[in-house]
């Protein structure tokens, strides 16, 4: 089990993942060319299931999340030898804070 400025570095991490996914403009080409295939077919559940995730910072967080923390317990040797309920809850607890911090990015944001 990962300790608690573990846990908050990581959120920290899948934060600015999350951030750098769906807002920042380095990847908007990316983001454009996905938006411009799904109107091909917008009739598509699959491609709109790709946009939506695309475009959902809760979304895109939590598999961002998940993926920061599986690469750091496999880095750091803590992923063997520890129950995936434990390594479910971690997810929880990484994704969770990776969406506090966004939700306090945004208020103060709206507030300047």
């Amino acid at each position: 089990m990962i300790q608690l400025t573990e846990l908050a570095l990581l959120g920290f991490a899948g934060y600015r993942a999350t951030q750098l996914a769906v807002h920042d403009t380095i990847l908007d080409p990316a983001r454009d060319r996905v938006h411009r295939w799904h109107e091909d077919r917008p009739d598509s559940a699959a491609r709109e299931f790709i946009v939506t995730l695309i475009s959902c910072v809760y979304c895109m967080g939590w598999w961002i999340s998940g993926a920061i923390l599986a690469m750091y317990l496999v880095a750091t040797g803590q992923f063997a030898g520890t129950p995936l309920l434990v390594h479910g809850i971690e997810w929880l607890a990484v994704a969770g804070g990776a969406v506090f911090i966004n939700r306090i990015d945004d208020t103060l944001g709206r507030l300047a």
